[in-house]
């Protein structure tokens, strides 16, 4: 868990935003909401998408 700590904290010291793959649980997305992670992905929030469902998804403005 630290080493994730020190991948976003060092990003963040480079004005980059960090976007977490993998999401898969409520206690990973909560974890990484704590260290301040802008972003994230993976199927808690969708399993994968073709390309039209993909944008329906993008349209509804989901957020994190």
């Amino acid at each position: 868990m630290a080493d994730f700590q020190v991948i976003i904290t060092l990003a963040h010291k480079l004005g980059m935003d960090v976007t977490a793959e993998g999401v898969e649980t409520k206690e990973q997305l909560a974890f990484l909401r704590k260290l301040n992670c802008e972003c994230g992905q993976g199927y808690f929030f969708s399993r994968p998408l073709d390309n039209t469902a993909a944008v329906a998804l993008i349209v509804t403005n989901p957020q994190w």
